[in-house]
């Protein structure tokens, strides 16, 4: 997948979680909790804090980000036998401390000084999504935190990537989507949003209609993607 410039662009919307959070702080604060148990227990909570998202939207039965991050950590400590309301709890607040990855703050000083109008577009609650943008020090860079609270329904359903217009003023043709996941990044696109793919992770591409514009490595390099010459 080739990098282009994307000309036109006004505003620059992100996903949060892996794409400006680095969630590997969680990972952390697992492997003091949970000694060499952490790692399974990790991506059982992670694949089932996302098929709870999915599964919710379908059935009809929403509720926040933090109580299907709960219920998915619920299940994974009961699958190794470690279900502790101490551990939970010390796990859940790992969510309220996440920091920015380090090339963070500077990219968004870099699109804000060349006028760009910058958001954040995330499944997180919105006192999750508070708190990581407080505890990172970025809270003057957004001109708009969006949860999908406002819709009521999860990634990736088409109306929660139509949010951004309603909060910026700017069409989805002047506007790109950022995500580090590749599903999101992928039916953002599907969705009629122009998006760079940050692919931290390496991941191979998605096999799903429609293909981002483009890929970047990490957020450092969107600023001469984006910002006129």
């Amino acid at each position: 997948m080739k990098t282009v410039r994307l000309d036109g662009v006004k505003a620059c919307i992100f996903d949060a979680y892996g794409t400006l959070f680095d969630v590997s702080s969680v990972a952390r604060g697992a492997e003091t909790a949970l000694g060499n148990k952490a790692q399974d227990v990790l991506e059982l909570w992670r694949a089932k804090q996302l098929q709870y998202t999915w599964l919710r939207s379908l059935a009809g039965h929403h509720a926040d980000f933090w109580q299907v991050t709960g219920e998915a950590l619920s299940f994974a400590l009961s699958s190794f036998n470690l279900d502790r309301p101490d551990l939970k709890v010390q796990l859940m607040a790992c969510y309220m401390s996440i920091p920015a990855y380090p090339e963070v703050s500077e990219t968004l000083q870099r699109l804000k000084t060349g006028g760009m109008k910058l958001a954040i577009l995330s499944n997180g609650s919105p006192a999750m999504l508070s708190a990581a943008v407080h505890h990172a020090g970025l809270s003057a860079f957004f001109d708009a935190v969006i949860s999908v609270e406002e819709v009521g329904v999860y990634k990736p359903h088409p109306s929660v990537y139509a949010l951004p217009e309603r909060h910026l003023g700017v069409g989805a043709d002047r506007s790109c989507f950022v995500s580090s996941s590749s599903w999101d990044a992928f039916s953002a696109k599907a969705s009629g949003c122009r998006v760079m793919w940050c692919n931290r992770f390496r991941q191979p591409p998605e096999c799903l209609p429609s293909t981002p514009d483009g890929m970047i490595g990490d957020l450092s390099a969107l600023p001469e993607i984006v910002l006129a010459p």
